[in-house]
């Protein structure tokens, strides 16, 4: 009884300061990790895509859907703090301030885009490329449908 205790204090304390570190990630890092991610799923959604256009590889295109999955599923939205719809993290965000303010908006299009996420990693796990192109063009429309109401078109 006295080990479980010390366990669950020590799980306790561990969610307490991975919290407290989360309310501690200044805006302009909480922007650059955000960025880092979306830009990584970027290059592994181009790993795909490049797959699909040329020899066809299931290893490669299940790394890269696993790594999508992943980021997708990893809590990206505490990123978005209060502060961070403004400022700049590797460049200036290009989110919308409705990001911020319209969660049902949100939601839906975060849940589309993990359930799109999820589904590409076991259609790539099949190895069968027609099925991984259909889920892939799902996996970009999920992408679309956040990029279309929540992000400033890309300065260059």
């Amino acid at each position: 009884m006295i080990r479980f205790n010390k366990m669950a204090a020590a799980a306790l304390s561990l969610v307490v300061l991975s919290g407290a570190a989360l309310a501690q990630v200044k805006p302009e890092d909480a922007i650059t990790f955000r960025q880092s991610g979306y830009k990584f799923m970027a290059w592994n959604m181009g790993r795909i895509k490049a797959n699909l256009d040329g020899q066809f590889n299931k290893d490669e295109v299940i790394q890269a859907a696993n790594v999508i999955q992943a980021i997708a599923n990893s809590g990206m939205g505490k990123l978005y703090l209060p502060g961070t719809d403004k400022g700049k993290g590797w460049k200036d965000t290009e989110v919308k301030p409705e990001l911020f303010t319209d969660k049902e908006g949100v939601g839906k299009v975060a849940k589309a885009f993990n359930e799109a996420a999820n589904e590409m990693a076991k259609v790539a796990a099949s190895g069968d490329a027609v099925a991984v192109k259909a889920q892939f063009g799902k996996l970009g429309e999920s992408c679309k449908g956040c990029h279309e109401k929540y992000r400033v078109e890309e300065k260059h």
